[in-house]
């Protein structure tokens, strides 16, 4: 499969170039107009021409965005047959791939995927007298309205934002001044290289906690480097995880039924209807389809239907400010359930050979085992060479038996 949890990543290479030449064929020989944009790594323009070549070669025409967030494009995409995005999301610089979206902002269901690998294989293209065009398309102005036109913020919140060099360098300083946040910017200017690593978790921000506390700053936003994601911190400088922010979305918005990954806590249940997919936001817009009134997972990946099936990091920071704006966000968050929940990752030479020696009929996916008072998840990552181990229980001593049965399998297979 060329496709993990979010979309195709691999490091560059000659052979993704070549590859994304062939992904432009198939996407263009089933979609008259394409929609096309790429985050701020230095191989995005290559692999984007590429793509945009594969595009022309099969007959269909190009709208091309530009350095835009991947949600702009999952956005607009609604004035198009599809959408793609050029980028490996939160993995770092020598990396780099390609989602596809619908229409809708959804991305491309497994079914879609597994056709738009038959079509990469045969390779179908027009006659050279039937090429497509490629114009200029703004993104960034019909996806700030939009925004705007559905989230609202207390004059001069005081909120720090980092963009992390990436793609939303190019948006999120604007929405948040236009929501009338009075936003401290750092790492806001697109970059080649990162200010720091791009996954938005705790380990890679140990500046911001006294940053936000030493400015007097109500809450922080982060970004990855294309924005699909959002994470935070609270006023008293405190990261928050991705379980807690999905049941803080959650009691806001009121929102009765909701979708989620199989690596979520399990205190999310005991707020809302849940039903759970694999991990991986393709999943997660694709079970909002037909169920649901809002999508998450811990990773930061934050699905609002109501505005579009694609992962939303700015549309989650205006509306984390405008939480912000209106409730005590820190106390708010003292009164979830909460329950011991550990996550690691293990890095290996062949992450999805492993799972497949364990018995996992799709690695990614992975082997969740449950027990009434805790569970774990052991799976292979969708974007990098490594195992993830997930575990949670009542207590702490169940969740760490829980997380000693996920290292175990994995041992057991490295050490077979």
């Amino acid at each position: 499969m060329l496709f993990g949890s979010s979309g195709i990543r691999q490091q560059y290479s000659a052979g993704l170039v070549i590859l994304a030449q062939r992904v432009g064929v198939a996407v263009g020989s089933r979609s008259a107009e394409v929609l096309v944009g790429m985050d701020t790594r230095r191989t995005g323009m290559v692999i984007g021409e590429s793509l945009i070549s594969g595009v022309l070669s099969a007959g269909g025409s190009v709208g091309f965005a530009g350095i835009c967030p991947t949600p702009a494009i999952g956005f607009c995409a609604r004035t198009m047959n599809a959408g793609c995005m050029v980028t490996a999301s939160h993995n770092p610089e020598p990396d780099n791939g390609i989602k596809l979206f619908n229409p809708d902002g959804s991305s491309f269901t497994k079914k879609q995927q597994q056709e738009t690998e038959e079509l990469i294989t045969d390779c179908p293209s027009t006659g050279w007298d039937r090429y497509g065009a490629v114009s200029s398309y703004d993104t960034l102005g019909p996806y700030r309205e939009a925004v705007l036109a559905k989230r609202t913020c207390r004059e001069g919140l005081p909120v720090i934002l980092d963009c992390g060099n990436g793609a939303a360098s190019v948006f999120s300083p604007k929405i948040l001044a236009g929501l009338g946040a009075a936003a401290t910017c750092i790492n806001c200017n697109p970059e080649e290289r990162f200010g720091r690593p791009s996954e938005p978790v705790e380990a890679n921000l140990p500046y911001m906690g006294a940053m936000v506390r030493e400015s007097g700053a109500e809450a922080a936003v982060v970004h990855d480097g294309d924005a699909d994601r959002m994470m935070a911190f609270d006023s008293r400088g405190r990261y928050i995880t991705g379980d807690r922010m999905l049941m803080l979305f959650v009691r806001y918005l009121g929102v009765k039924r909701v979708v989620t990954t199989s690596d979520a806590s399990m205190a999310i249940e005991e707020i809302a209807e849940v039903r759970r997919t694999p991990v991986g936001d393709s999943y997660v817009s694709e079970a909002l389809l037909s169920w649901g009134s809002f999508g998450g997972e811990p990773s930061g990946a934050w699905i609002f239907p109501d505005h579009s099936l694609c992962p939303d990091g700015p549309y989650a920071a205006a509306l984390f400010c405008e939480i912000a704006s209106e409730w005590d966000i820190a106390k708010e968050l003292d009164t979830m359930p909460e329950y011991p929940l550990y996550r690691e990752a293990v890095r290996v030479e062949n992450p999805v050979a492993l799972m497949k020696a364990l018995g996992a009929e799709n690695p990614t996916d992975g082997i969740r085992i449950a027990k009434d008072d805790g569970w774990c998840l052991v799976r292979a990552s969708g974007t990098e060479t490594k195992i993830r181990i997930t575990a949670e229980g009542r207590d702490t001593a169940m969740a760490k038996e829980m997380l000693e049965t996920g290292r175990a399998l994995v041992r057991q297979r490295k050490n077979a």
